[in-house]
């Protein structure tokens, strides 16, 4: 395969960040009354977007009222990949749209075409292809490109792997307070791309009513934590050490998408997901239906899947497939190697849950979050790399992607229950689950090392817990 000249950094910047940079163009009457209909505000560190109606009408309202933090998490976006293959946003995109492109039905389609045209409305141009780029982003850059470049000529042994990413349980029956379903989760991510931070509020014209964490510019979640009006909660955790990946199938965040807004039950949700599975962003998804109050682990890898139900009982998730078939044959990591982050986090968690049994509400859920303790080096509470809610960047021992004092881990926590999801409702708190601050500028001084993030990485403040439910206004 040719490689492209690289383009620097700088220029790729340049092109992406064009926010702002004329006049926001006049609405015409039919988009102002779209624009109307929408809100957001800011809380605590959050943007709170409500978007409602057509495909088209609620991709515009997303693309004006946000287009200046969709232009800076498309810059992020950008800087990673450079930075991790060497290649420009350009050669991803010109290289993924042919088999990404194809498989978005008509109703996603519409809706990101809308973010697009919202943006330019906004003075803040962008195309489709980079908007269905950076949906797909997670699944091209983590699970096409590993193959793809391992077949390079001249390409080094090695590649950045799938990111292990997020800490999860749900319970219910004897396991919770109250009999009811718990969810609880926090994501972990690297800090250069902690954005995170929006809830959307999103009322199609047809389907379920959602309400979801989200990126400024994304149709889907990506941390996939979710309520919906079917009664129906959601979240997952990637399954590390992850290998494999189709393009004959359909996009990850496609299926997600389709699985929250279209689907009235869990065995609904799986079917949709499992059809035309293309091995992008392989996860376990742990899900409730708080009228039923039953819970379910659905691993989903490329060629194997394993699911559990129960109605008196928890899953767990935290980076390590439970299914036998997919952790020998899809992943290469190994369930007993405690160092690994993944490992001792799944061996706190059944700590935590035997624990906990019977005791698991809300306010649980927040301390299990925040929860550091190592289970492979005995910190205790002393933040580091392994824990629930992990501090890669204050662990000098090999964590995260294997670099000591890697600027990545836990950048929020959300909590539901029964009773939040009946009214569409979550507690959620930006940042680190157990409220400390970042500062970038002060990390950067003591880690030159990372010198390629400056104006990448960003400070995270300390925020407290705030509660988001649909239909709210500031």
């Amino acid at each position: 395969m040719q490689v492209p000249p690289l383009r620097p950094v700088a220029l790729l910047v340049s092109f992406l960040v064009g926010t702002f940079v004329t006049a926001a163009t006049g609405l015409t009457p039919e988009q102002q009354g779209w624009v109307n209909k929408a809100n957001r505000h800011e809380k605590a560190g959050w943007i709170y977007l409500h978007i409602e109606g057509a495909p088209r009408e609620r991709g515009f309202q997303h693309g004006y009222l946000m287009a200046r933090e969709i232009t800076e998490s498309m810059r992020m976006t950008a800087a990673q990949w450079v930075h991790d293959s060497s290649f420009d946003w350009a050669w991803l995109v010109q290289h993924t749209k042919g088999f990404i492109n194809p498989a978005v039905d008509r109703e996603n389609r519409e809706e990101m075409q809308g973010i697009a045209d919202g943006m330019a409305a906004a003075g803040s141009p962008t195309t489709l292809d980079d908007i269905i780029a950076f949906n797909a982003s997670i699944e091209t850059t983590g699970y096409w490109w590993p193959e793809v470049a391992k077949k390079m000529e001249g390409s080094a042994t090695h590649v950045t792997a799938p990111k292990e990413a997020c800490s999860s349980f749900i319970a219910t029956g004897g396991m919770t307070r109250d009999g009811g379903v718990v969810l609880g989760h926090n994501m972990m991510w690297d800090y250069t791309e902690a954005y995170f931070n929006v809830i959307i509020d999103l009322v199609p014209a047809k389907g379920h009513r959602i309400l979801m964490q989200t990126v400024p510019g994304w149709i889907h979640s990506g941390t996939d934590f979710f309520v919906t009006d079917a009664g129906l909660v959601g979240s997952e955790t990637t399954i590390g050490g992850f290998h494999g990946f189709t393009k004959k199938g359909i996009p990850e965040f496609i299926r997600v998408r389709r699985a929250m807004q279209d689907a009235g039950t869990i065995d609904e949700w799986c079917d949709i997901m499992k059809k035309g599975n293309n091995g992008g962003y392989a996860n376990a998804w742990l899900l409730g239906d708080v009228n039923t109050k039953e819970i379910a682990r659905l691993e989903l890898g490329l060629k194997y899947v394993g699911f559990e139900r129960t109605k008196d009982g928890s899953f767990i998730g935290s980076n390590i497939a439970e299914n036998l078939k997919i952790l020998r044959l899809e992943t290469d990591l190994h369930d007993t190697d405690i160092r690994i982050s993944s490992v001792a986090r799944r061996v706190r968690w059944k700590q935590l849950m035997k624990e906990n049994a019977g005791r698991i509400d809300l306010a649980k859920a927040r301390e299990m979050e925040a929860d550091c303790q190592d289970t492979c080096y005995a910190t205790h509470d002393k933040p580091n790399g392994r824990g629930l809610n992990a501090h890669g960047e204050l662990d000098p021992r090999i964590s995260g992607p294997g670099i000591p004092f890697f600027p990545g881990g836990t950048i929020d926590a959300k909590v539901v229950d029964g009773v939040m999801a009946k009214r569409m409702s979550f507690a959620a708190r930006w940042g680190s689950a157990d409220g400390t601050a970042f500062d970038a500028d002060k990390f950067l001084a003591d880690h030159p090392q990372f010198d390629w993030m400056q104006g990448v990485l960003k400070s995270r403040p300390a925020q407290p817990w705030v509660e988001f439910t649909a239909g709210e206004r500031e």
